[in-house]
């Protein structure tokens, strides 16, 4: 079990700590609800350096990415960041990823934590070909993500440039509580604002202090991984090992707007013959209709009683206090609209699809 460099931090706050993907992390503090609104209306702070971190760097740097990536990283300018995948040669994916151009020949591959042997190793497999400068930088960096509506204001007496210019999958390599050249991206998971940053593990004791003596009159709170995950959930945000997997492909997972056929990329002919022919079944979001709590890996059925599908995550949602969750089902039963049925123990409990996001600001 690996620890992040702010356990004794958590410990000391009193979170409850679990293991979560090799990592001895913080699941959650004072509960998953009081936590998750805080996000949604003030400001909280993840630790979340259990992320892995790789450096691709050369002058084939940028043909090894968009050899293993599915999305177009040619498009990326400096200060850029870009949502992807690494699809696999069966059909699935090997992990979701963001990719950040930092300079010229210089990648930052942010990963999961889960995936960070098995990432490197594919990438390392089409490596071979290309000989980018490949690095594995996951052990000495840290990762905070501060996020909610109040955070850019909270958070800007700690840096030289304007948080607020920051925008959505945008990032500064710049000062950062009273640390410099760290990397301040805006590439949140939580739908409600905010931006992370990159330091090494040596330099987050002091970040993190510095957080929180600015956001003390703004009620800044720590987070942990269980309102992370009801707040990516309520975004219809994919979750690797739940919503995505080696088995899902891109297109079936709603994925298809990271998957870019104008370049050749792993297993790039077989995903454009899907695009073409059509997926038999599809990720679709749904709202319970009745009471109840869908959970990862509950079937779902037809009116008949029929299992046509399995929930991929689910919860009680905290901002809106009804059911939801994502799921695979046949294509013809995926429209906005259509009735499923979430078999909850005995009970069928009847759901309806819906458009994504859940949450709605």
């Amino acid at each position: 079990m690996k620890n992040t460099a702010l356990t004794k931090t958590h410990e000391a706050l009193g979170a409850k700590m679990v293991p979560f993907a090799g990592y001895n992390m913080p699941v959650s503090y004072e509960g998953v609800n009081i936590e998750h609104e805080t996000v949604r209306k003030g400001v909280g702070v993840f630790d979340v350096s259990h992320m892995g971190e790789f450096l691709v760097g050369g002058p084939k740097a940028l043909d090894l990415i968009q050899k293993v990536t599915s999305n177009d990283a040619s498009k990326l300018t400096i200060g850029k960041a870009q949502y992807s995948c690494l699809p696999n040669e069966t059909g699935g994916i090997v992990d979701d990823l963001i990719v950040y151009k930092i300079k010229e020949e210089q990648y930052l591959l942010v990963v999961n934590a889960s995936n960070i042997d098995k990432d490197w190793e594919h990438i390392s497999k089409y490596n071979k070909e290309f000989g980018a400068d490949l690095r594995n930088i996951s052990d000495g960096y840290s990762l905070l993500a501060i996020q909610g509506p109040k955070a850019v204001e909270a958070m800007q007496s700690l840096t030289s440039i304007d948080l607020s210019a920051i925008k959505f999958y945008s990032f500064e390599v710049a000062d950062f509580g009273g640390v410099e050249h760290v990397i301040i991206s805006a590439t949140g998971y939580t739908g409600s604002g905010g931006f992370e940053i990159y330091c090494k593990n040596e330099e987050v004791q002091q970040i993190w202090d510095k957080v929180f003596e600015a956001g003390t009159s703004y009620n800044i709170k720590p987070i942990g991984l269980a309102a992370r995950d009801t707040l990516r959930l309520e975004m219809g945000y994919c979750l690797y090992g739940n919503d995505i997997n080696d088995n899902t492909s891109p297109l079936e997972a709603g994925l298809l707007w990271i998957t870019k056929f104008n370049k050749d990329f792993v297993n790039s002919e077989f995903l454009a013959k899907q695009k073409e022919e059509g997926v038999t079944k599809k990720l679709v979001a749904f709202e319970l209709d009745e009471k109840g709590i869908p959970r990862h890996d509950y079937d779902i059925v037809d009116a008949t009683g029929n299992k046509i599908g399995v929930v991929t995550s689910g919860t009680m949602s905290p901002s809106m206090g009804k059911g939801i969750g994502l799921g695979y089902v046949p294509t013809a039963i995926s429209q906005i609209g259509d009735k499923i049925y979430i078999q909850i123990r005995k009970n069928a409990v009847p759901a309806t699809i819906v458009k994504l996001p859940f949450y709605k600001a």
